[in-house]
């Protein structure tokens, strides 16, 4: 397996069985004999001990769902998921919380009590691949749909079709398709250190690489420079790819990439990030093992994570990497 496709959400070979997404009488059958993911606000509903809740397609869970989203098929079991936004949780159920992480968690009536809807980015590393990988299609494209809910092109109200993957509009006709947003981050070093930066927004101390969206007609590498200059001041020569990551929050494919600075005098723009700061490979050990006095590491789970950590390991370029287990790698050099 490759080290791209080692990063969360990412590597499971879901097979999404595009072509029975307009077979009607497929679908029927699939809906038979398949399991459905409820998702409540982007919150997918959880067992206890960190795997998905699937509930059956007869679930009265569902009565709040406007459509099926066919995800695929998982070892030959049908996976569906359904947005149930518009149900209201009972009064007295934990309330939402509001900031860059929501850590309630809500209990629907009809479910058992180790059922409850969560924050995807809390249980991510505690999912199998495959789950993950269910979780975040499943995510993005009730999020897509909840967003676009007219068509760009009349303006009339749109409908869902191909099994949860397009949107047709009765008036005018026209076809729309769920959309990912191209993101490159960037693990940008000089010499012996690495740039990181935060957000105001963030939590406080948390640091992450630097990131930002490609714009129509530009390149990875392009864009990597533009948002590192643009960011922090910084010019980059050369850039090259490492690895991507489906993020749904709402709807990213992060570019993973590292790139090397001509220069190191950050000048920040202040209305990008409240602070940037070079780390050398030493304090980077404490930074990770989350023992440095100012600085919290990028989320595990995150690309960034995932730069920094192969950056540590002398390995961002290390072709592949051999599967033992769930969360579990061992790394396959050429040495052997």
């Amino acid at each position: 397996m490759q080290v791209a496709e080692t990063v969360t959400f990412g590597g499971s070979a879901l097979d999404r069985a595009g072509h029975l997404r307009g077979d009607n009488a497929a679908q029927a059958d699939l809906r038979a004999r398949g399991h459905v993911l409820p998702l409540w606000r982007g919150k997918p509903l959880l067992r206890a001990g960190a795997s998905l809740g699937w509930v059956g397609t007869d679930s009265p869970v569902l009565h709040a769902a406007e459509h099926l989203i066919f995800l695929g098929l998982d070892d030959g079991l049908p996976r569906f998921a359904a947005d149930i936004s518009d149900w209201s949780p009972e009064a007295g159920a934990e309330a939402v919380e509001a900031g860059f992480f929501d850590s309630s968690a809500q209990r629907h009536p009809a479910l058992s009590d180790d059922l409850a809807f969560v924050e995807l980015r809390g249980v991510m590393l505690q999912l199998t691949a495959r789950e993950a990988e269910l979780a975040a299609t499943a995510k993005a494209v009730a999020q897509w749909h909840r967003s676009h809910r007219f068509c760009s092109a009349c303006g009339a109200a749109s409908q869902p079709s191909m099994a949860g993957w397009q949107r047709s509009c009765p008036a005018c006709g026209a076809q729309h398709f769920p959309r990912t947003d191209p993101v490159v981050i960037m693990l940008i070093t000089h010499d012996n250190k690495a740039l990181l930066g935060r957000n105001a927004a963030w939590p406080e101390g948390m640091y992450s690489c630097l990131a930002g969206f490609v714009e129509p007609g530009e390149t990875i590498e392009a864009a990597v420079r533009r948002e590192v200059f643009e960011e922090a001041g910084i010019r980059v020569g050369d850039v090259r790819y490492i690895a991507n990551q489906p993020w749904p929050f709402p709807a990213s494919l992060m570019f993973g990439c590292a790139g090397e600075a001509l220069d190191d005098d950050i000048r920040i723009d202040p209305a990008e990030l409240e602070h940037a700061v070079w780390v050398t490979r030493e304090d980077m050990v404490s930074v990770m093992a989350g023992t440095h006095p100012q600085i919290k590491p990028a989320r595990k789970g995150a690309i960034a994570h995932f730069l920094i950590q192969n950056w540590l390991a002398d390995c961002l370029d290390c072709p592949q990497i051999h599967v033992e287990r769930a969360g579990t790698v061992r790394r396959q050099h050429d040495h052997g």
